[in-house]
């Protein structure tokens, strides 16, 4: 099977490429687990801006993949679930429910008082716990395309990432036709 094509997308009304953390860690993480990025584009928190950019990059079959960081809190300002959700042709459900079990259950060593686990690059201390709840991270499929939003911190970027990882491979596999689902009975 060929490189899996993915587009990034930083949603932020803060960050830029020179700054965005997150961006880099996936961009970094896809590209060594052999993806290809074909760009990464960051867009302000605007709905229509985000849904306009993963509609036509889905229809336009730009990429396998749209894999969007940021906005999926619950600030003012964090519209990314509302913007793609009603696209969804297929919803992925499992995905923002293994990201948060992630979140949740990773282990943790004890964060200085005052930091954020969400800000170190050490997976083993991004344990949340129950703040791992307000996250909307969230996927489905788009024309074919698999569209995933993530949380724009790098500690987010990272678990993400490794989900990304597992999972699109076999996503992008059954979506394209070469694999199918057979229910063996048992016997």
């Amino acid at each position: 099977m060929a490189a899996i094509r993915v587009v990034l997308v930083t949603v932020s009304d803060t960050r830029n490429a020179s700054d965005d953390e997150s961006g880099a860690v996936l961009a970094r993480k896809l590209a060594d687990a052999g993806f290809q990025v074909k760009r990464h584009a960051p867009i302000r928190d605007e709905l229509l801006v985000i849904r306009e950019l993963v509609r036509s990059g889905a229809t336009m079959n730009e990429a396998d993949a749209i894999v969007l960081t940021g906005g999926t809190g619950l600030a003012a300002r964090d519209v990314t679930p509302e913007a793609i959700e009603p696209l969804f042709e297929k919803r992925i459900d499992g995905f923002g429910e293994e990201f948060r079990r992630r979140s949740w259950n990773a282990t943790s060593a004890v964060a200085p008082s005052g930091s954020s686990p969400w800000r170190t690059n050490v997976p083993g201390d991004l344990a949340l716990g129950a703040r791992a709840l307000l996250t909307r991270a969230t996927a489905g499929v788009v024309s074919g395309t698999v569209i995933v939003a993530l949380p724009g911190s790098p500690g987010g970027a990272e678990l993400g990432a490794a989900l990304l990882i597992e999972m699109l491979p076999h996503a992008v596999e059954v979506l394209s036709g070469h694999v199918r689902h057979d229910h063996h009975k048992a016997k």
